[in-house]
This record gives structure tokens, C-alpha cells and sequence, in this order.
């Protein structure tokens, strides 16, 4: 092929067109022969790009095995299962449940903290768009408060898995606990999330399908920073708390939490202007009654002190 009634530009086109197709190697040795510098240097990035997009076709295989294996013994609709969110000191616990196609790859699938932003994002199109089925389960900060995270988490993949518009026959799960209570054959995986292809698919899809929850609700309490640290205790966060106390999307069992909480509670206190005010206190500590015997016997001193103040009563 005669490369020289081409420009630099156009060959550049050539070669990186999105067709999905590689050039074949006689005509990358053809191209090879052109002594523009401009051309060696489209070459080098090329030949860097196959090396690339090869090492993404292995790590698919090398991801796909474990359910190729399950497979064998007549499984077919093989769910990852994974979460997003159990650290948080706000928002809900999130998890996914996917069932790829097998015949269908999903190259740069990895571990979702090991991702950046942009390219979750790309990912999440691609996995809704190929896989057989997907689905997530949502439990708020509520539920965590009044069950504990780690049943709350457990809640989040049982409803992940029965939703799923195809029914499950197998399950594999990030981690090392399998879910309680769930009638399909399931198996926990250490590192699943980095070596085994629909569990990466669903850890994608947990972690941006939180972020953007957090996002939402950046909207309505920006003082947090939700939309940068997606509710986990950064500086800014705990700053946040410290200044203006918890949200109503916080979880108030967590100890950094409940420690704000009762400072503000008790500042609160000291601040009721009448008895009204102090109803009103009385009735949150109520609402949340998740503060220690220890703590609660601070405010209910605190409490019978202002309301005597402020009463004469």
C-alpha cells in the first residue's frame, strides 16, 4: 500500500477509527517502511494500543473463569453480587446484583475503588446496556440505624438478587459471608470484586448508583460535601458535623455521628426559649433513642434544668 499520497492526519484516521476491526500486520509492516516521523510516532501509539486492548481481552478471560467453571456443572444465569457504602457515616447502603452474557465481553472491568469517575461512568452504560440482567437494592440510613450495617447490607443484596428481571440460579458474592436466607446456591468470594467478572459488573454499578443518591442530596444539604465525599468521614465531613450536626441522612448509630448529635442535642437544650422548644427537642431524642443510658441521663438532667428555667415550673 502506497502510505505516501497520504497525510499524516488521514492516516492517523485510518488507524484509530473506532470500526473495531485491527489493521492487519502486513499493513502495519507496509507502514512501517514511511520515513515521516509523524507516521513512526502514529505506529508507536498504535502498536501501544493493541498491546493495551490484548492485555484487556486476557484479564476478561482470566475474570470470566470462574464462572465458566460454574457453568460446566449446568448453571446458567450466574449473579455477581456487591455493595457500596457500608463505611459511609451518611446516606444509604447500596448494593447490585448482574447476570452477564457470557458470549457478550465487557473489557476494563475491575474493582469500582479502583476506577476513576469517568470511567465508571463509561462502564455503567456498557454493563446496562450488554448484560442479561441487572438490578440494585437500596436500604436507608433508617434501616442501618435500627438493624446494624452489616444486616442492613445483607437486606440491600437480597433485594438486589429478587429483583432481577431473570431469576438467578447461582450467586457469588464479594467477600467472605454468604447472604442469610437466600434459597439459590451462592458462594463468597475473596477479592471477587477485582477477579471475577459479573461481581466487578456489580460492583460498578453499586458504587455509581450511590454516588449519584449522594450527589441528589448534596443538593439539599451542600455544607457536607456530599458530592466529593459521597458521605465517608473526610475532614470536611466531620467539620460539617461538628459545625451544624447531623442530617437526617446520617446514620446515628455510627459513634462519630452519635457523638455530634449529642453535643448539638445539648446545645439545643441550653438554647430553648420555652417549653415548646424543649417538646420538640424531647420528641428528636425520641425519634432517634439511640443515645447511651450514660448520654441519655446527661440530657434528661440537662433537660429538667432548662425546663425548670424556662417554666418556673
Amino acid at each position: 500500500m502506497n502510505w505516501q499520497k497520504y497525510t499524516i492526519k488521514e492516516i492517523e484516521k485510518m488507524l484509530f477509527a473506532d470500526t473495531g476491526s485491527e489493521m492487519n500486520e502486513t499493513l502495519l509492516e507496509s507502514l512501517a517502511r514511511d520515513e515521516r516521523s509523524g507516521v513512526q510516532k502514529l505506529l508507536v501509539r498504535y502498536r501501544k494500543l493493541l498491546i493495551e486492548e490484548e492485555a484487556r481481552r486476557q484479564r476478561w478471560e482470566r475474570m470470566r473463569e470462574f464462572s465458566r467453571k460454574i457453568r460446566v456443572n449446568g448453571y446458567r444465569f450466574i449473579a455477581g453480587i456487591d455493595e457500596a457504602g457500608r463505611g459511609p457515616l451518611a446516606g444509604p447502603v447500596v448494593a447490585a446484583a448482574v447476570i452477564l452474557d457470557p458470549e457478550e465481553p465487557i473489557y476494563g472491568l475491575d474493582d469500582s475503588k479502583k476506577l476513576t469517575g469517568k470511567k465508571r461512568e463509561e462502564l455503567y452504560d456498557i454493563i446496562m446496556e450488554k448484560a442479561l440482567a441487572v438490578a440494585v437494592g437500596i436500604v436507608n440510613n433508617k434501616v442501618i440505624d435500627r438493624k446494624n450495617i452489616l444486616q442492613a447490607t445483607f437486606q440491600a443484596m437480597s433485594e438486589a438478587v429478587n429483583k432481577l428481571s431473570r431469576t438467578a440460579d447461582y450467586v457469588l458474592i464479594d467477600g467472605n459471608m454468604e447472604i442469610p436466607g437466600l434459597d439459590i446456591p451462592q458462594e463468597a468470594v475473596i477479592d471477587g470484586d477485582q477477579n471475577v467478572d459479573a461481581i466487578a459488573a456489580a460492583s460498578i454499578i453499586a458504587k455509581v448508583t450511590r454516588d449519584r443518591i449522594m450527589d441528589k442530596y448534596h443538593e439539599f444539604y451542600p455544607e457536607y460535601g456530599f458530592d466529593r465525599n459521597k458521605g465517608y468521614g473526610t475532614s470536611e465531613h466531620i467539620e460539617a458535623l461538628k459545625k451544624y450536626g447531623p442530617t437526617p441522612i446520617h446514620r446515628y448509630s455510627f459513634t462519630i455521628v452519635n457523638n455530634y448529635f449529642f453535643e448539638k442535642v445539648k446545645d439545643s437544650i441550653h438554647l430553648a426559649r420555652n417549653k415548646e422548644e424543649l417538646r420538640d427537642i424531647g420528641q428528636t431524642i425520641a425519634d432517634y433513642a439511640l443515645f447511651s443510658e450514660e448520654n441519655l441521663a446527661v440530657l434528661r438532667q440537662i433537660y429538667k434544668r432548662r425546663y425548670y428555667e424556662v417554666s418556673g415550673e
